[in-house]
């Protein structure tokens, strides 16, 4: 974050760290955490966004509660052109319990976040995932438990900038 950190002021980050605590706090809220008028906050919101830094809002929901218990991590390998791997990593972030797919260095070529409901769930998933065009293994990892996951950045100290 090096080229936004020197664009974001310390008031920037205290709006940046009470939105990803509560992405439905209210501006009234944010005005009085952040002393300043609503209308100003407002303004800063709508910079942040312009610029791409707030790229979106959402709620976060539990997994095993709507029936997608089953976490795991698939590295993927390829073969062929450039486009080829392209077209595969297009086809692969259209399945819809496959979360996340990054474009990786080494001897695969993409690591993709998986949910599913059971291991039958998964293994219809991973069959799925091997039939794309292109893909020529997969080597995946069950999780068993999860200690931390977020959504949320790390920022720069609220205080950075600050004069004392």
């Amino acid at each position: 974050m090096a080229a936004a950190d020197s664009l974001l002021d310390a008031i920037d980050l205290k709006i940046l760290n009470l939105l990803q605590a509560n992405a439905r706090v209210s501006q009234a809220d944010v005005a009085r955490a952040v002393n300043l008028a609503p209308s100003a906050v407002l303004e800063r919101l709508r910079k942040l966004e312009a610029r791409g830094v707030v790229a979106g809002y959402g709620a976060y929901l539990d997994p095993a509660a709507l029936g997608l218990g089953q976490l795991s991590f698939a590295f993927v390998r390829t073969v062929g052109s450039m486009e080829d791997m392209d077209r595969a990593g297009d086809l692969l972030a259209q399945m819809p319990e496959v979360l996340e797919v990054h474009h990786v260095a080494g001897e695969d070529c993409y690591l993709l976040k998986i949910r599913a409901r059971d291991s039958q769930h998964l293994s219809q998933l991973l069959r799925s995932v091997s039939s794309v065009p292109g893909v020529t293994g997969t080597r995946t990892t069950i999780v068993l438990t999860t200690v931390k996951e977020t959504p949320r950045l790390p920022l720069p100290s609220e205080s950075k900038g600050e004069s004392a």
